[in-house]
């Protein structure tokens, strides 16, 4: 009788976490829609033309005499074409005409009129079209320059002529010359996910439900259900959970004067002392590099922060351990936690520079909040690890240390990532941190959304490091208890 009863207030419990998680879904994913804005469907086209590094004048652009480039670019929806010319270092006079047009039909898609008088030497002109021209991807087209210059006062468009591709050629009066125009091409790209994202949504959704489903009918069989006895156990040991994470929070500031004061006040002396050394020292010339740096501080700090205390969290609990019974995993979960409440109290200064420094904070900036819970998952996944290390393994607080500050240089905080040489390239791409950072940065300074496929790298690298994190803490949990 008592277990039926059991059962009963179990289902009805887990039934009220169903609707939850379900009401939180739907908030979220209506609520990303508008805050991703066109983001969620058009990014920058991985297909731009980007220009050649100028060599020479192709000719004087006097009347009678046409540059054509013929070439044809993977761009969705194509926004602007760029040229660059050469004064000869005179003053020059009459009007620069540079059309694009579609060369099986002669259609023109984008016109521009220039006075040569103020184009300047190695100046760039620029066509661009009111709404992005498609139907364009890999279609040939013609870029035409043409002007009405006396010979002696004419400006010439620049070439490379090293550069040669499939498809692009360059004539003069009809004439083949060698090498490339020094234009650029640029336009977005429609981003399939994106196009569908409802669809996605709902497919998600009842993913959710299913597998809801399924573990709930697992527990209510009798079989174990790790989901469910986690749940249950945080519902059960709420109050304990709280002390703890009050107590590691009170511990890391007992007899400070200034407190917590000094969760505010840290990521601000840090960011000074870094952009004083970065910024005049080494000569720093990322835009807004204040800003840009409190964001790297921010979320290193509590990387940093998180895994040390949890990699003690088991040996420091050890008296507790072996004298209350708790789920083990509650320790690094509430050290993980309270390192979280120093986190909250550090997004303040850095808010408040990002203000100060003349940032302004658009509605993309909401959306790195997923980005930070994305970090958290990973830093509690990762302090797991690092917990049940200790465990077996005193070195690993030593070895830590080590790992800490390698990661810390190898991730761009107060250096920006273009001064990476290419060969190092592959580091970034296999360090979690920089996904976080650089999509934060990207909602923050550049009040834009990442790329769908950003927000799903990102948490797939977060679930992956908790359930690797969560299976080694439980395969050997046990057996803390011999090593404490």
């Amino acid at each position: 009788m008592e277990t039926e009863k059991t059962k009963v207030s179990g289902t009805i419990y887990i039934g009220k976490i169903a609707c939850s998680i379900l009401a939180v879904y739907v908030i979220l994913v209506v609520s990303f829609y508008f805050l991703a804005g066109e983001q969620i469907r058009i990014r920058d086209s991985r297909g731009n033309i980007a220009m050649p590094a100028a060599e020479v004048g192709v000719a004087e652009l006097s009347a009678g005499i046409t540059v054509e480039q013929h070439f044809h670019a993977p761009i969705q929806r194509l926004e602007r074409v760029s040229v660059q010319w050469s004064t000869y270092y005179r003053p020059n006079a009459g009007t620069v005409t540079m059309q694009l047009l579609r060369e099986e039909t002669g259609e023109e898609l984008m016109v521009g009129a220039f006075d040569a008088a103020a184009v300047g030497e190695s100046q760039l002109l620029t066509i661009q079209s009111e709404l992005p021209i498609e139907n364009v991807y890999e279609a040939p087209l013609i870029l035409r320059l043409s002007a009405d210059s006396a010979p002696g006062s004419a400006v010439a468009p620049l070439a490379n002529t090293q550069e040669e591709e499939e498809g692009f050629t360059l004539l003069v009066n009809g004439e083949a010359q060698p090498g490339t125009l020094c234009f650029s091409a640029e336009g977005t790209d429609y981003i399939w996910t994106g196009l569908h994202y409802w669809k996605f949504s709902i497919g998600i959704g009842v993913f959710l439900l299913l597998l809801f489903g399924v573990i709930w009918l697992r527990w209510r069989n009798g079989k174990r259900s790790y989901v469910f006895n986690a749940i249950f156990a945080v519902e059960k040991y709420r109050f304990l959970i709280r002390q703890l994470v009050g107590r590691d929070f009170k511990t890391k500031y007992k007899r400070s004067i200034l407190g917590v004061f000094w969760s505010f006040l840290n990521p601000l002396l840090m960011m000074i002392v870094q952009y004083f050394v970065f910024s005049t020292i080494f000569k720093s010339d990322v835009p807004n590099f204040a800003a840009y740096l409190i964001i790297g501080t921010v979320m290193f700090n509590f990387f940093s922060e998180s895994c040390g205390m949890t990699l003690n969290s088991i040996l420091g609990n050890a008296g507790l351990i072996s004298k209350v019974y708790m789920p083990k995993y509650i320790y690094p979960l509430t050290r993980t936690m309270s390192s979280v409440v120093n986190l909250m109290i550090s997004v303040i200064p850095m808010t408040i520079v990002c203000l100060v420094t003349g940032v302004h904070l658009q509605k993309s900036a909401i959306l790195a909040l997923f980005f930070f819970l994305c970090l958290i998952i990973f830093c509690l996944g990762f302090g797991m690890v690092l917990a049940t290390s200790m465990v077996f393994f005193r070195d690993t607080q030593f070895l830590w240390n080590v790992l800490n500050t390698m990661w810390m240089y190898a991730t761009p905080i107060f250096y920006p990532e273009t001064i990476i040489p290419d060969n190092l390239k592959p580091i970034l791409q296999i360090n979690p941190l920089y996904h976080y950072l650089k999509a934060v940065r990207m909602c923050i300074l550049d009040g834009l959304s990442p790329e769908p496929i950003v927000y799903f790298r990102c948490l797939a690298i977060s679930i992956a490091a908790l359930m690797i994190g969560a299976i080694v803490f439980y395969k050997n949990q046990d057996k803390f208890v011999l090593y404490l």
